[in-house]
């Protein structure tokens, strides 16, 4: 693993979620560990399954570290799945080729929602904890280590659909009909979130991120509802715990970020769809803001790559707060000369907007 370069006073990473100064704009990648790279196709085919390579702590924390021995990223991030919760809870997750995700044993009545409680994180989650504290130690402090989490509504989607959706009639279908269950899924899950990010903390993760991959799908009123009040539900019982920046992720929320900012997360992952100066403009002075070079500029020549890093950092402007990273997750075709690219180009053309 390459010596990373430090900033005087702390990690970058950490200093740029708490918009202090830093020497270049930090980066690190969503699915910075994934199939793109072949020494993560080995490691998984020598797990023989997607999930026993989540569950078993010496080859998550592997494939965690692969991406930092080929890249001068600024952070690692936990190697695990966000249906980890679900999965603890006795739905029975599988993942079968080519459908993503599935459940055996989706919820399919209130009655069963009533039944659900928050897993032990020590115990039925033991595995994730043993790989954050895996990683800790092997990191030796060269960068941080970022935990996360998927938002209630996001785990719930695929706790009632029974796998991935293009619709959500069954999810939507719930909160319409009947929103006391709805709502009592996704207190549970948020508890559950909530004990499980406060675990990943107390066994070495630094950094924390939630992914709300589907809240917006939902309409407005629904959205602040079953999704918005839960993230700040989760945000608030952290900051009263732990001290640990926290990063929310919501995939097209643009139009959300006074909102997702005024939950008293730390940052803000946006993706490709937000002008990046506009969000800036918008909330920069509250939080960082993290992101947002679409993925498939990737799969453009290093030039184009170079080109458009270089226009992201112009767009956020001088000054800190800014992490640097895609605005969704590595794609598996993707070349990880490619992604050397674009990484390089940070570290070269960010240090002029932090003199």
């Amino acid at each position: 693993m390459p010596e990373p370069e430090h900033h005087q006073e702390g990690h970058r990473l950490m200093r740029a979620l708490a918009r202090r100064s830093v020497d270049r704009t930090p980066v690190w990648l969503m699915r910075q560990a994934g199939r793109y790279l072949p020494e993560y196709r080995a490691t998984r085919a020598r797990a023989g399954s997607f999930l026993a390579l989540c569950t078993t702590p010496e080859l998550a924390c592997e494939v965690a570290l692969q991406p930092l021995r080929r890249f001068r990223l600024d952070a690692a991030i936990l190697f695990s799945d966000i249906l980890t919760i679900p999965h603890a809870m006795g739905l029975g997750l599988h993942f079968a080729d080519g459908e993503g995700p599935r459940f055996e044993r989706p919820l399919r009545s209130a009655s069963e929602i009533t039944r659900l409680s928050p897993p032990d994180p020590e115990e039925e989650l033991r595995y994730v904890m043993d790989a954050v504290r895996l990683l800790r130690a092997e990191l030796g402090g060269r960068v941080p280590l970022i935990g996360f989490a998927g938002s209630p509504w996001t785990l719930a989607t695929y706790m009632v659909e029974g796998g991935s959706s293009l619709h959500f009639a069954r999810a939507k279908g719930l909160l319409y009909e009947e929103p006391r269950a709805a709502h009592r899924l996704l207190a549970v899950l948020a508890d559950s979130v909530r004990s499980y990010l406060r675990a990943q903390v107390e066994a070495g993760a630094e950094a924390l991120l939630i992914f709300d991959t589907w809240g917006t799908v939902l309409a407005p009123h629904e959205y602040r509802t079953f999704s918005l009040a839960y993230l700040e539900r989760i945000v608030r019982g952290l900051k009263a715990e732990v001290d640990t920046p926290v990063i929310l992720f919501g995939r097209g929320g643009g139009q959300w970020l006074h909102e997702l900012a005024a939950t008293g997360c730390d940052g803000l992952g946006i993706d490709w769809t937000v002008d990046l100066g506009s969000a800036r403009r918008e909330v920069g002075d509250q939080v960082a803001l993290q992101g947002n070079l679409d993925p498939c500029v990737l799969y453009a020549s290093p030039a184009t790559i170079r080109e458009h890093v270089r226009r992201l950092l112009e767009a956020y402007g001088p000054g800190p707060g800014h992490v640097f990273n895609l605005g969704h997750g590595l794609q598996p075709g993707m070349d990880p000369e490619r992604v050397a690219a674009a990484v390089d180009a940070v570290h070269e053309l960010s240090p002029r907007f932090h003199e």
